[in-house]
């Protein structure tokens, strides 16, 4: 069993986001200390900016409030950093949750009004799709009693 861990790079503090902000969990990095990180942002890595407008999965395709499909980007973002993570020989993923690339379980319905649906983003798709497993940060956080 690989020691390495997938992670939002945003977890650790990478100010990666949409607002160009990181959202960094020390207790998440405390209770991975021992293991290696691969940190990844797939929507940076599909050559989306910091920061950039928000963006919902909205059937197939994933779209900017204002209507601009930015699917393309999320879809080669995904594959560039799951074969990242595989290459590594990674079997866990800790994803930011209800992100429209690492949600897990749970993403915006579409509607940009904050209405949470089951689901899972881009990322966790493809990594989902490898057979690497995927947890949100969140639910990951519950499961250590933390």
């Amino acid at each position: 069993m690989s020691n390495s861990v997938l992670i939002s790079a945003c977890l650790l503090g990478e100010a990666c986001r949409f607002d160009g902000r990181g959202k960094h969990n020390s207790e998440l990095s405390n209770l991975l200390k021992d293991k290696t990180l691969i940190a990844v942002c797939p929507e940076v890595a599909g050559g989306l900016p910091i920061p950039r407008p928000p963006a919902e999965i909205v059937g197939d395709q994933v779209l900017r409030q204002n209507g601009e499909d930015v699917s393309l980007q999320f879809q080669s973002g995904a594959e560039l950093c799951r074969d990242k993570g595989l290459a590594e020989g990674t079997n866990l993923a800790i994803l930011k949750s209800r992100s429209p690339a690492c949600g897990c379980g749970r993403v915006y319905d579409g509607t940009f009004s904050g209405t949470l649906v089951e689901g899972d983003g881009i990322f966790t798709q493809h990594l989902k799709a490898a057979g690497v497993n995927c947890i949100s940060d969140e639910d990951f956080l519950s499961e250590k009693g933390h």
